[in-house]
Order: C-alpha cells, then sequence, then structure tokens
C-alpha cells in the first residue's frame, strides 16, 4: 500500500522555500500578490498501517517544532476556488537520493519500506493561473530533464521504479549529415558541441569507416565539455592582435613554475595546491576553476563549486581536512571587447 506523507512549515513561522521560489518566480515575470506555501511530500510504499506511518512523520520526516504533517491526505487546504497545486517529482528511473536514508531511517523506526519517493508540491492560494504556472514552473519549479511538473494533478497511484529496459545498439549517422543535421543531433542530445566540434567528430569516424553508437557521442560530448576540458582556458584566444594559447598554462601556472618557491610542495596537481605552513604541517587550498552551471546539463551531475572544493581537499595527499570555505566573486572589467576565440 502506498502511504503519503505531506510535510509545511507552521503558520506563522517563515516559509524559506516559498520565499525563495516566489522571488525566482518574479524574475521571470510573476506579479501580483502572490499567495505560496511550500510542502514536502513522502510516497512511502509499506504494508505498516496508517499509525505506523504517522509515528514515522513525527519522529522522522517532520520537525515537530517548526513543521506539521498529514498522513494520506493534504497537510494544506486545497479547495479554494483560486487555489492551484503545482507538484514536482523525479521522472521513473531518475535516482531519489532522499530514498536510501528515508528506507533506513524507517527501518531503524520498526518500518519496511519497498519504496519511497518524494515530492515537491507549491500550493498557490491566490495569484496565479493553470496557464502561467505551467510556463513559468517549467523555468523555474523543475528540470523537465530529470523531472516532471504537474498542476492541479494528483502524484500517480503507484510508485514506478522504472521500465523493463532491453539493449538496443543505436548509431547516429554523423557522416552523411549536413553542417545543419550535425548542430540538430548536438542540440537534440544536448550534447553542447557546436558545428566546429561535430565536423572533427564527422571526420574521425569518416576514417573510422562508421558511424558513432549514441554511447560513445556522449563520451566525447561529455570528455571534450567545458566541464572536463576547460576549454575556454586551454582554448586559442585572439586578443588584441596578440596569441594567447592556454590562458591557463601562460598566465597562473608559468609564473608559479618561473617563481619556483620551495614552500610550494604540490601545485597543479593531486586535486589541490599545497603549501608549506611551518616544518611539520602543510595548508591544502583549492578553487574551482568553473561553478554551477557548466557547459554540460548541471543536474545529470555536472554541478561543481563546494562539492568539488571540499572533495578534491580531501583527496588531496594522504587527505587533508577541510576546515573552512572561501567565497570569491570575479569578474572582468565591465568594458572588456568581446574575445573572439577558436578552439584547438
Amino acid at each position: 500500500m502506498i502511504h503519503t506523507v505531506e510535510i509545511t512549515t507552521r503558520e506563522g513561522l517563515r516559509d524559506a522555500m516559498a520565499e525563495s521560489v516566489l522571488g525566482e518566480l518574479r524574475e521571470v515575470g510573476v506579479t501580483g500578490d502572490v499567495d505560496l506555501r511550500f510542502v514536502q511530500v513522502f510516497q512511502i510504499a509499506t504494508e505498516a498501517g496508517p499509525e505506523a506511518v504517522a509515528r514515522a512523520a513525527r519522529e522522522l520526516l517532520a520537525d515537530p517544532v517548526a513543521q506539521i504533517h498529514a498522513v494520506d491526505g493534504p497537510v494544506l487546504d486545497e479547495s479554494g476556488p483560486d487555489t492551484h497545486v503545482a507538484t514536482v517529482q523525479r521522472k521513473p528511473g531518475v535516482m531519489d537520493p532522499v530514498e536510501r536514508s528515508a528506507r533506513r531511517g524507517l527501518r531503524e523506526l520498526g518500518i519496511e519500506a519497498d519504496a519511497v519517493r518524494t515530492a515537491r508540491k507549491y500550493v498557490f492560494a491566490r495569484g496565479v493561473d493553470a496557464a502561467l504556472l505551467l510556463e513559468a514552473g517549467a523555468r523555474v519549479l523543475a528540470n523537465e530533464v530529470i523531472e516532471d511538473l504537474r498542476v492541479d494533478e494528483p502524484l500517480p497511484a503507484e510508485i514506478v521504479s522504472g521500465t523493463e529496459w532491453t539493449f538496443v545498439r543505436t548509431e547516429v549517422p554523423v557522416r552523411a549529415a549536413t553542417d545543419d543535421e550535425l548542430l540538430a543531433i548536438s542540440r537534440q542530445g544536448m550534447l553542447a558541441l557546436n558545428l566546429e566540434e561535430m565536423l572533427a567528430v564527422k571526420a574521425h569516424y569518416v576514417a573510422e569507416g562508421r558511424d558513432p553508437t549514441d554511447v560513445e557521442l556522449e563520451t566525447i560530448a561529455q570528455t571534450w565539455s567545458e566541464h572536463c576540458k576547460h576549454k575556454t582556458l586551454c582554448g586559442l584566444i585572439d586578443y588584441e592582435g596578440r596569441e594567447i594559447d592556454n590562458l591557463l598554462k601562460t598566465t597562473i601556472f608559468d609564473a608559479t613554475v618561473q617563481l619556483d618557491k620551495p614552500w610550494c610542495l604540490s601545485v597543479f596537481k593531486d586535486n589541490a595546491g599545497i603549501i608549506a605552513l611551518d616544518d611539520e604541517m602543510a595548508v591544502c587550498f583549492k578553487v574551482e576553476t568553473h561553478n554551477h552551471p557548466s557547459a554540460i546539463e548541471p543536474y545529470g551531475g555536472a554541478g561543481t563549486g563546494i562539492g568539488g572544493v571540499i572533495r578534491d581537499i580531501l583527496g588531496a595527499g594522504l587527505g587533508a581536512r577541510p576546515i573552512l570555505n572561501t567565497d570569491v566573486f570575479c569578474f572582468g572589467p565591465p568594458d572588456t571587447v568581446g574575445m573572439p576565440m577558436r578552439l584547438p
């Protein structure tokens, strides 16, 4: 049986999630007096009864001080004539990172769950209509690559984990493709490769005498992405008649090599930089060369930034211990003339 737990902020307390989402909706053109409440939803497939699920809601899923909850029913009144509800849930087959921890917590309470799925519900008591929610929600509330957005529709009655899968070899016809067709392949596959890069892919497989599989093309796209290849940093840049070949190596890297300071114990390798603090201790520091979103789809795993810097500190040397984060915002002179760049 599927039990549903809905959780929201107590009346009178600040609903931070609703405030954040409303701010984003304002940025995409939603105006007027909008009344928005945020609801966290858990769908739990279990043989346990509603009493056990209610105990889990009280002791595990909800904060009894700041939140209220409801089991197998809406936690907020959704019957108003101007009320519209937008629900966002991950597509079947997309990993729900909360599921494993929720199932483990339920198990510790003595409740065995066959599956757990989460959803986000946005209850608008006034200020928007269904058409506006579908339009603005697709830009703010949900990521259409991995999530489904429903407006004034209930969640599916069953938890669908995926469908039967059968391997089918798929080849992408790049050898015979025109320039427009190559760009269409890149766009439809969300490869983020421009025409010059797609032509290079085409030339490679013409020489191979075959077309690439979809997996091969995806691998090339990810490896050649800004996130992995650092195309902006290692590309050829024409700036005011001067050619810069690999911006990173000719500036920061080159200056570090020339200075050759003995207290620089490890630089430009092993995940992060390590400098000597004294005779016994060293300081490890990491700066990400890019933050999310990157040139490839960030929701699929390319979001970097703080996760990358902590991860790389932990992986440097014998393993450093992160003690603090810095927050740096960098930008060039606002009157800088646009720089044409050609890729190697």
